[in-house]
């Protein structure tokens, strides 16, 4: 958090020495337009305006995701799941009516210590039955085996079999959870939410958006929100050996909010969301004495090559009492920048293109601290 604010510091202060004052108190009284200064006007070419009114809250609703019927979401089929053994392993076996063959459990031992390990090369080795493979079989599979290899010493064998330790398979859950660690996949399924479960779940710092899985090599990203929010089963994923689900930090997940607000600085989202009454209200709300209550803005950035937008640019005009209702319902995203503009705002053109270079400035924060990270 130190770097994330030396950075703020930095960039914004680089901001304020180019012409563009984005620091609470300050005003745009005196400004003299310079070649820079044309420069950003020229920027508003590649800027999308819109006022935040009751038609931008409804278009907002209609683009949030719809949450999927029950009956259209795929759940886990784990009704055909057997457990394979593994090298390392420990299985007990018994022998009904055949206490000789059974290892009596000692007060001072364990029935993993006085259990068969599955070796090396992949075997046990048990009275009457010398290298049975084990490894790759399942128990039902491993207990044949054995009452077959006893049936040529013992009349109708009775054979039991368990598992009492599981060594051989694991998935790794890392990054913001209360526990990380190896995690042993055993005989009853483990999927991507009971690991993070036994992890103690997610950590204050954890970004609950998303979560990083990995599988046979290969990437993917789960949309653990839409898990918890929406009942979305689909995003959930059956764990096998080697698997690893990481769990990122939430430092993106953040809103800056800026200018004449009686405390600037940086407002987190959680999981529920924020919006734009949120960020102000956190901030101690506008000053009274130099803010200009319709100079409200919401600066977004765009993907300039994919869109042919360098940013959308909301403005709310919250001398309407109205605006209340429309900053509680307008919400906001990571990397928003809330500014509020000083008193008196007069040529909002000029007002825009000085706002600009901010959109940069969130490149160059973001920049530096993955780069330390």
């Amino acid at each position: 958090m130190a770097l994330r604010c030396k950075s703020l510091i930095t960039s914004f202060a680089f901001l304020a020495m180019t012409g563009c004052t984005i620091i609470p108190g300050s005003h745009y009284e005196g400004i003299e337009s310079n070649e820079k200064t044309q420069n950003l006007e020229q920027e508003l070419e590649k800027v999308n305006i819109q006022l935040i009114d009751s038609a931008l809250i409804a278009q907002q609703k209609q683009l949030q995701p719809k949450i999927k019927a029950p009956s259209s979401l795929t759940s886990i089929d784990t009704s055909n799941y057997e457990y394979k053994l593994g090298v390392g392993d420990v299985i007990t076996i018994g022998v009904w009516d055949h206490p000789e063959l059974t290892i009596p459990a000692g007060t001072q031992r364990t029935a993993e210590f006085d259990g068969f390990r599955v070796q090396e090369n992949g075997t046990i080795t048990f009275a009457y039955a010398p290298n049975v493979q084990a490894a790759g079989k399942t128990i039902p599979q491993v207990r044949k085996e054995l009452v077959t290899r006893l049936s040529r010493v013992i009349e109708e064998p009775q054979v039991d079999v368990k598992i009492v330790a599981f060594k051989s398979q694991k998935a790794y859950v890392t990054g913001e959870v209360k526990q990380p660690g190896v995690y042993p996949i055993t005989e009853t399924p483990l999927t991507l939410i009971d690991a993070l479960n036994q992890a103690g779940g997610l950590s204050n710092a954890a970004d609950w958006r998303t979560v990083t899985y990995i599988h046979d090599g290969k990437t993917e990203t789960i949309k653990l929100d839409n898990f918890y929010t929406q009942g979305d089963i689909s995003q959930n994923r059956l764990l096998r050996h080697g698997d690893i689900v990481h769990v990122n930090r939430n430092d993106k997940q953040s809103v800056y909010v800026l200018g004449e607000v009686k405390r600037a600085g940086l407002v987190k989202l959680n999981r529920y969301g924020l919006s734009l009454a949120d960020a102000l209200s956190s901030s101690g709300g506008l000053n009274e004495n130099t803010s200009d209550a319709n100079g409200v803005f919401v600066l977004r950035k765009r993907n300039l090559e994919r869109d042919g937008i360098l940013a959308d640019i909301y403005q709310l005009h919250a001398k309407n009492i109205t605006a209340l209702v429309l900053a509680e319902q307008f919400e906001l995203q990571p990397q928003d920048i809330v500014y509020v503009t000083s008193a008196p705002l007069a040529r909002w053109n000029k007002v825009l293109s000085l706002l600009l270079p901010s959109v940069q400035a969130v490149d160059v924060i973001d920049t530096s601290v993955t780069a330390v990270n």
